[in-house]
């Protein structure tokens, strides 16, 4: 199972001074060294954390799958046919938000998803599509020729009890009808050290994609260690 981790909250400390550190680049190849098999960033619209440079390096150095983040735009799917990341995955994104609050509005952008999924397989990239677990989106990622899906798991991560239950439920059934239709299933969002193993228990999971919890770990521990921790974690189950 591929783990993926998330440098974006790297760059997040570093524009608190608007400095050159620390540096996601650095923070990343570190994550390699502790058993990532995976770097994802999101360029943001506003570059409120990464910035182009950081994709750019990335892209020279990391050695595992970079998996670029991007909004549907014009401008993002320029950015991805120019650097070649080894996967796009397509994300709502709105300026006010802190992080990413759920997933795509599959059923309303679908014309314009699927315009964006054309342009970048064009360029021989596969395209991953953000999405809660529901099946109707699911089945549209499918119409969409998506070649993947990252089931947005954070209302599973943030719920407590029999409705937590219930969202796993939900990613249970959505990575099934993913797998079904012949998508490559993914998971993540809120995914931390308490709740990540029973995500990672589900048959046919390809891969799980995990950033603030990793960072907020690494501020204590450092990277390696912090992800070797959640590797190790994700292997047990």
């Amino acid at each position: 199972m591929v783990l993926g981790v998330n440098v974006d909250h790297v760059a997040t400390v570093r524009e608190a001074r608007k400095g050159i550190e620390p540096d996601p680049v650095m923070a990343a190849t570190l994550a390699v060294l502790g058993g990532a098999d995976g770097i994802t960033v999101h360029l943001r619209e506003d570059r409120r954390h990464i910035h182009d440079r950081d994709l750019k390096l990335l892209r020279e150095f990391v050695p595992v799958e970079l998996n670029l983040e991007m909004a549907a735009t014009k401008e993002m799917v320029g950015i991805a046919l120019k650097t070649r990341p080894d996967m796009v995955t397509l994300v709502p994104e709105k300026r006010e938000e802190l992080t990413t609050e759920g997933g795509l509005d599959v059923k309303r952008q679908k014309l314009n998803l699927r315009k964006a999924v054309k342009a970048i397989h064009n360029a021989g990239i596969p395209v991953s599509l953000f999405i809660n677990p529901a099946i109707d989106d699911i089945d549209l990622s499918k119409e969409i020729d998506a070649d993947m899906v990252e089931i947005h798991t954070g209302l599973y991560a943030n719920a407590k009890g029999e409705r937590q239950k219930r969202e796993f439920i939900r990613v249970e059934k959505s990575v099934r009808e993913a797998l079904n239709l012949g998508l490559s299933a993914n998971a993540g969002h809120g995914l931390n050290y308490i709740n990540v193993k029973k995500i990672a228990e589900i048959d046919g999971i390809r891969g799980l994609y995990i950033g603030h919890s990793i960072i907020s770990r690494a501020v204590l521990v450092g990277m390696e260690r912090a992800v070797r921790e959640m590797k190790e974690m994700i292997k047990e189950s």
